[in-house]
């Protein structure tokens, strides 16, 4: 049990709040002296401080429907966080967080769970894996993703039954419930999941697969969320998360979905499902993976069929028809989605037996340094992306994927929305056919409301032909 005590609880000039401390149990409680200081002095003031307080804010306040990344910090501007050495352990101690985290006092035993891996994962980034100094490879990047996830526990050498399920925060009802039914599907024979951890999309499979996996009685379920520093105050965790990994930047969150996924299921979404489809994409097209199983289906519901066939219009003009051919498109038919993602994954173990490659981990995947190294949406990069024809698709698919990650950083990361309040939308140049397609795709997104969860959208790109 994680234990809470000393409980005080007040109503500030915002909303209750409680001020506590609790002991985490499984994995940190066994740290030595010397760790246990090293955690201390990541939440000490500056630092990792700061961090560690608005990532811990964004799990206190789990379930929240907005996606401003400040408004959990303007509703409990005096929350805090301190980790105290303790000699049994470690103590975690809690000023003024949000009380809809607790019950009669004591911490919801979810959400202590996914505090006890921000500050997991945020103490191993900033001390041990030393995240910025070392990582000048590919494979040495790729290492630092497989000790991130070896250190959150969740590489686990079973049959291959990983499903990651991409998709949009910003969905209406029948999108919802259609991912419920595929996640449904999928937990009937057998699949865990994995999402971005956030609502909508990500959380729907999740709740599918609970009432699948209760009927088969499939007792070890796992409903992993991997997210990053910058988008987690906007997507907060989804209550059925059981294990959350943070990773130092989108860079590496995407290279740990594709390492870990045995197949992948792309749902309705925004800007940033477009960027996660143009990553996968641009990595398949490499002629080092083109062998390599890896199903990947885009699916949705008969009202997203629309949706679909302007993100494969999209595809095939930027990067070919030999990128359409590495996905495929299933419309209204949850049953017809699972039983392709279970025969792909049956594919996926032949193929690691054969290769002598580990089930956990999908070391063969070959994805290179452009896709690895942390892109920062500045004006100037943003306006340098080089979006024109006769690059190597590859090449492209990069380029693309960094102007969607830029207009996620605009959308919904604080950094990325200080920029444009401060100069104004993002400027994107390219060949006037891929400006038009892209104009066209955000435009829909727009309309179809899939940018933001409520209120007015005010674009932070302006697209230039």
């Amino acid at each position: 049990m994680n234990k809470s005590n000393d409980t005080h609880t007040q109503s500030s000039t915002t909303l209750p709040t409680v001020s506590t401390h609790i002991y985490p149990r499984g994995g940190l409680d066994v740290l030595s002296r010397e760790e246990v200081a090293r955690l201390r002095d990541a939440s000490a003031d500056g630092g990792m401080h700061e961090l560690l307080r608005r990532c811990a804010l964004a799990v206190l306040t789990s379930g929240s429907a907005s996606d401003d990344p400040r408004a959990a910090q303007e509703l409990y501007p005096d929350f805090d966080i301190q980790v105290r050495q303790q000699d049994r352990g470690v103590r975690i101690e809690l000023c003024n967080a949000p009380a809809m985290a607790f019950v009669d006092g004591q911490i919801i035993a979810g959400v202590a769970e996914l505090l006890f891996a921000v500050v997991r994962d945020l103490a191993y980034t900033a001390i041990d894996l030393n995240i910025g100094t070392c990582l000048e490879t590919s494979a040495s990047i790729t290492d630092a993703v497989f000790r991130l996830l070896r250190n959150a526990r969740v590489l686990h050498p079973g049959d291959p039954n990983l499903v990651v399920c991409w998709g949009g925060h910003s969905i209406g009802r029948e999108e919802y419930e259609y991912t419920k039914h595929v996640g449904y599907q999928l937990g009937l024979r057998g699949m865990d999941i994995c999402t971005g951890c956030g609502p909508g999309a990500m959380k729907g499979p999740m709740k599918g697969a609970t009432i699948a996996h209760a009927k088969q009685r499939h007792r070890r379920s796992r409903y992993i969320g991997i997210t990053e520093p910058g988008i987690i105050a906007a997507e907060s965790p989804n209550p059925i998360v059981n294990h959350l990994v943070i990773m130092p930047d989108i860079e590496k969150r995407l290279e740990a979905f594709v390492r870990m996924a045995h197949g992948i299921i792309v749902f309705p979404g925004g800007v940033g499902t477009a960027e996660e489809i143009l990553y996968l994409l641009g990595i398949l097209l490499r002629e080092e993976n083109e062998g390599l199983h890896f199903p990947l289906i885009l699916t949705g519901p008969t009202g997203a069929a629309p949706y679909f066939e302007q993100i494969d219009r999209f595809i095939r003009l930027t990067l070919g028809e030999a990128a359409a051919a590495r996905y495929e498109i299933i419309v209204a038919d949850p049953e017809l989605v699972a039983k392709r993602m279970t025969a792909g994954i049956r594919k996926v173990k032949e193929q690691r037996i054969a290769q002598q490659d580990s089930f956990f981990f999908n070391w063969k995947l070959h994805v290179p340094l452009p896709f690895q190294q942390p892109f920062v949406p500045s004006h100037e990069a943003m306006a340098a992306l080089d979006l024109h024809h006769g690059r190597k698709p590859y090449e492209l698919a990069a380029d693309l994927r960094r102007a969607f990650s830029g207009i996620v950083a605009g959308n919904v990361k604080e950094e990325g929305m200080r920029r444009i309040e401060a100069h104004g939308p993002f400027e994107i140049h390219g060949d006037a056919d891929i400006m038009q397609a892209l104009d066209g795709l955000l435009q829909a997104f727009v309309q179809q409301r899939r940018m933001k969860i409520a209120g007015d959208y005010r674009p932070c790109y302006r697209v230039v032909r």
